[in-house]
């Protein structure tokens, strides 16, 4: 599958979105305040977006709980439903642009778009692409019990089941590996 560079950008920031989320009551929100938001937005380079405000962080908390729900969804179909009402509602503007030293590249977000739909419609776009492919089963959740971190498995043959091999699949392999030692000591 041919991965264009905006869109695995936006894949990085919808993924990174979505794990902006405290995953229970005891793990820290990662967008508390607009300060924290406005530090979300230039790490991913969402470009045309204004001064944000308390509005800004609520519409993208709520973004991140739909995106949330296509990283959950069953099949293409379920996926392909909450994607079409994301890019639908962000009012999708397709355009060509070249900016900030990047070749040309598709914009799905309308001339002034607050930063929601503006995530909406190309991060929507960018997880629609998946769907269009065959490629849905790749938008996945972390296999690590103590974990559920979304990403985007680009492996050749889709093997990924943790967001991070170093930390969530090391951690289990080790544990495995412990086990079987102390099975085996008897």
């Amino acid at each position: 599958m041919l991965i264009t560079h905006d869109t695995r950008c936006a894949l990085g920031t919808v993924v990174d979105l979505v794990n902006t989320a405290p995953e229970d009551d005891t793990t820290p929100e990662g967008l508390p305040d607009v300060a924290a938001l406005e530090v979300f937005v230039q790490q991913h380079k969402v470009s045309d977006v204004g001064v944000l405000s308390e509005f800004d962080l609520a519409a993208v908390r709520k973004l991140r709980s739909r995106f949330a729900a296509v990283f959950a969804a069953p099949d293409a179909r379920s996926a392909a439903g909450l994607i079409n009402e994301l890019i639908a509602a962000a009012g999708t503007t397709p355009r060509l642009t070249d900016h900030d030293g990047y070749d040309w590249h598709v914009h799905y977000f309308a001339p002034g778009a607050s930063v929601a739909d503006h995530l909406a419609a190309d991060c929507g776009m960018a997880l629609a692409f998946f769907v269009v492919a065959g490629e849905q089963e790749r938008l996945r959740r972390c296999e690590a019990p103590d974990c559920r971190h979304a990403f985007v498995d680009l492996s050749r043959n889709r093997s990924r089941r943790y967001c991070d091999s170093r930390t969530c699949g090391n951690r289990l392999h080790v544990a495995a590996y412990r086990a079987r030692r102390k099975e085996a000591a008897g």
